[in-house]
Order: C-alpha cells, then structure tokens, then sequence
C-alpha cells in the first residue's frame, strides 16, 4: 500500500500553501499528493479557491520523487485535447509521476453555469471524453467523430512520458454500476459512499466494490481509500486486506483547520 495527502485548493490552502506542504509531505515520506479540482467551493466560509490545474504545477515543481495529481476531474465541462496537453506537460516536468483522476462531476459545481446534470448522459459524455484525450496522448493523427466531441487530424507533441498512457484513476459513488464498469476499464477506481461527500467506504463496502470490479477485468488496478479522519489510522489492515492500495490523508476544511492537518501529517505515513 502507498500513502498520501489530498487537500482542496480553497480557503487555507492557496497555490503557495499547496507547494510548500507538498514539499513537507514528500519530505516525510509520503507517496503522494493529489488535489481536488472544483470550479466553485461549498465547504468553507471564505469561497476562494485557486485553480487546480496551476495548483497542481506548483506541486510538480515542489518535489522531486511523489506521484502527484488531481482527483478528481470533471472531464465534461473541459475540452479534452485542452486537458491532454496540460497534463502530458505535468508529466514531463514530472519526469513521470502524474495521475490523472475523473469522475461527472457534482451537481454544485455545474449547476450556476446551466451545464448538465449528473445522470447517463454525462457518464456518455466522461466516456468519449477519456477516448478523446487518451488518442491525444498517442503522439498520432486523432480522427474522432462521436456525438459529443470532433478532432479531423489532430496531432499533439510531445507525449507523455509515461506510457502507454498517464494513469488514469475513475470515481464514482458506491453501491452503483456504471462508474465501476468505467473503472474496469483503467488503471484505477477511487470510490466514495453514496450520499457522502466526505465519507470513504468501509472496508466490507471496498471489498464488494473492488470484487465487482474484478469480475470485469483480469488484471489489478489501483484502489485508492480517501477521505479519511484522524481516527481512521488505526484500519489501515483492514483496508489493505479489503484491496485498497493507495491511503489518502485527506481533510474536510468545514472541520479541520490548515494547522490542526499538518500536525496529524507529522507522523508521517501510517505503520507500512
């Protein structure tokens, strides 16, 4: 199992603040550093936040060894070739350690600029956004013609580093089906509680997810437990054994200050 932090880009936590606990985290020996990536904030009372995508720059630059990352995108209300040349740059500056997570997005993010609601058609949409963006990450002409999205010859340069792709981690709300059938497609799957923003799955809850999911694919893919509190380090077994493979020390700024974070990060990953 790895560990790491994720921390939202609003109140407390501007770009600056992001880059300099980035630079504490690796140096206490996480694995990770993933933001959260809204356009509005509806979880403190300040309504800053700074833009995940130059947050996320200032990370890569920060430190030198942690997968860093956004977690998660929704792909939908952005051109796809647009995020895919962000994020191959970031993997270059990286060296290689970008993740990229997607999901639909929530209803209060989309809502004041009348984009569409969560629902089978967004999901459509997320779905022909990712072969969009993946063909872009090819290094080859893109010819795509699908309902959502046109490319007629589209070539992007340089590529990722990584290859075949940057990993691609999906989220969605368990119990549910097609976020997962989604995730049986990539290369990871960050669930979350339905009706829960700020609640991770149980361990039995991770187990059934992860269980469908392998019903679906044949080989492993990263499973990422978020959303965590300060008491939940005492289940790290729990989670490892569920399948979990990725731990995220995260916050709820609603709850937590900066400052109350970072003293609970100062020991550093949970026991390996």
């Amino acid at each position: 199992m790895r560990f790491g932090v994720y921390v939202p880009t609003s109140g407390e936590y501007d770009v600056a603040t992001v880059a300099a606990l980035a630079r504490d985290v690796e140096a206490l020996g996480f694995d990770g550093m993933f933001l959260w990536d809204n356009i509005l904030t509806t979880f403190d009372d300040s309504g800053r936040l700074d833009d995940s995508t130059v947050a996320l720059t200032a990370v890569v630059l920060a430190t030198r060894r942690i997968h860093c990352g956004l977690l998660c995108t929704p792909l939908v209300r952005r051109r796809p070739w647009k995020v895919a040349k962000e994020m191959s740059t970031l993997d270059r500056l990286s060296g290689g350690r970008l993740v990229l997570g997607v999901g639909v997005g929530g209803t209060w993010d989309f809502a004041p600029f009348a984009e569409p609601a969560p629902g089978p058609a967004r999901g459509a949409m997320l779905d022909e956004a990712l072969a969009v963006l993946t063909a872009c990450w090819s290094g080859e002409d893109v010819f795509h013609h699908g309902r959502h999205y046109t490319v007629e010859g589209a070539r992007m340069l340089p590529t990722p580093v990584q290859r075949p792709r940057i990993p691609i981690w999906t989220a969605g709300y368990w119990p549910g089906s097609a976020p997962f059938r989604r995730a049986a497609r990539w290369d990871g799957v960050a669930p979350l509680r339905r009706g829960h923003d700020f609640a991770g799955l149980t361990p039995d809850e991770m187990a059934a997810c992860l269980g469908y999911i392998r019903g679906l694919r044949d080989d492993p893919l990263e499973a990422v437990y978020f959303h965590t509190t300060a008491d939940d380090r005492a289940r790290v077994d729990e989670y490892r054994e569920a399948g979990a493979t990725w731990w995220l020390e995260s916050t709820n700024p609603a709850s937590e200050s900066l400052d109350e974070f970072r003293a609970r990060l100062l020991d550093g990953p949970p026991a390996r």
